[in-house]
């Protein structure tokens, strides 16, 4: 096997082990019911690891290329008559199957697909799984008894290098976020990395917000002296007139399902927010809760991994993935931004506990992690096709 897996590349490792993988499958290089390379062999001979090749195998099962067989391992499946034409790319296809509000070709047909969108969002909230109890307690008992009386410790002010290296090569893999772990900054949820943010960028600065949107965010600015511009939004994001009307410096987008209104932007529209930013000199806050488990086969893109400059926050948390008990959330901070932060809040000291560091990076690092977030993003995409 021929695959060369580009660590540059912005596309996650997965996804470009996935395509190769598909390729072969349909070209009949892996002819139906032959059994495909073991995870372990296929992560050697590519240089990945064995997570990414379980990532790309079961995104395969899930498009019904492959089906794994309990301790046989996996077989391809494949019959092109089966299929739609292979030209259709399965991304597309799961936008087509979920309705979800994506630029096709520079039209769109906005009521219908907001509409379908809308309902799509209700049926897969509905499919939302829990994570594991047993998985989670196993985790805690594991970490109690590899860290011991090191889970006592006071942890560093940025938060555990343990997590902050699994979150690294974690957002490299799932969501083509490139970040070294020094640039990831962990906290005790979204509401305090608000705050942050306020004394990193300045409250003299005019916050834009969606609008509407997760009322709390503008709560918590507006609590720190933050004054904020509320933008209406359309079928794919913010309107362009709202844009270039406002003043503010600071743009807190939650580019995916944003509530309560569902909307996901599109890509041209994540664009438009990176161009309004270099335009004004103007930074972006991309608040991506939630968006681990859309019902689309891979991720949406970040506007992180899309930025081409130093001007997006990347902010996320652990509270719908893991458990709204977990108040764990984390900023990836641009390069040229760490000096800065150094500087006004190095000082502060890491508001999570060791030992729920040592937990999440235990179950980012084997694997259990992405295996529930898979498990509940099949789960809602089987309940979206029910549904519609």
């Amino acid at each position: 096997m021929n695959y060369h897996i580009n660590q540059l590349n912005n596309k996650p490792a997965y996804l470009q082990l996935y395509e190769y993988l598909k390729k072969d499958i349909v070209t009949g290089a892996f002819p139906y019911g032959s059994k495909m390379p073991s995870k372990r062999t296929l992560a050697e001979e590519t240089g990945v690891s064995v997570i990414t090749v379980q990532h790309a195998y079961e995104i395969l099962c899930d498009e019904g290329y492959l089906e794994g067989r309990q301790r046989s391992g996996y077989f391809a499946i494949y019959k092109d008559s089966d299929f739609f034409s292979v030209a259709d790319s399965s991304s597309a296809r799961a936008d087509k199957e979920a309705g979800r509000i994506q630029t096709r070709q520079g039209t769109e047909h906005e009521t219908g697909l907001a509409v379908n969108h809308h309902k799509a969002a209700g049926h897969a909230a509905k499919a939302k799984k829990a994570f594991p109890f047993s998985v989670l307690s196993k985790t805690m008992r594991k970490v109690l008894l590899d860290y011991g009386d090191s889970i006592l410790v006071k942890s560093p002010n940025h938060g555990c290098r343990e997590l902050r290296v699994a979150l690294s090569a974690y957002l490299a893999r799932s969501n083509g976020i490139t970040a070294r772990p020094e640039q990831i900054i962990i906290g005790s949820g979204a509401e305090y990395l608000y705050s942050l943010m306020v004394q990193l960028l300045g409250k003299e600065r005019i916050f834009a917000l969606e609008h509407p949107s997760y009322e709390k965010i503008r709560r918590v600015y507006q609590a720190n002296g933050v004054t904020c511009d509320l933008l209406k939004l359309e079928h794919d994001g913010i309107r362009t007139s709202e844009l270039e009307r406002t003043e503010a410096t600071v743009l807190h987008i939650t580019p995916f399902n944003s509530f309560p209104s569902g909307i996901t932007a599109s890509v041209s529209k994540r664009q438009e927010y990176l161009n309004w930013a270099k335009r004004r000199g103007a930074y972006i806050i991309e608040d991506n809760y939630d968006s681990e488990l859309t019902v689309s086969m891979k991720n949406d893109d970040t506007v992180f991994s899309m930025a081409k400059n130093s001007s997006v926050i990347y902010l996320n948390t652990f509270s719908e993935t893991v458990a709204p008990s977990m108040r764990v959330g984390y900023l990836v901070l641009p390069e040229a931004l760490l000096p800065t932060f150094e500087e006004k809040l190095g000082f502060y000291s890491c508001t999570v506990p060791v030992f729920e560091q040592y937990v999440l990076a235990e179950l980012i690092n084997n694997g259990d992690f992405e295996r529930h977030i898979n498990r509940v993003r099949r789960e809602r995409r089987k309940t979206v096709k029910e549904n519609t």
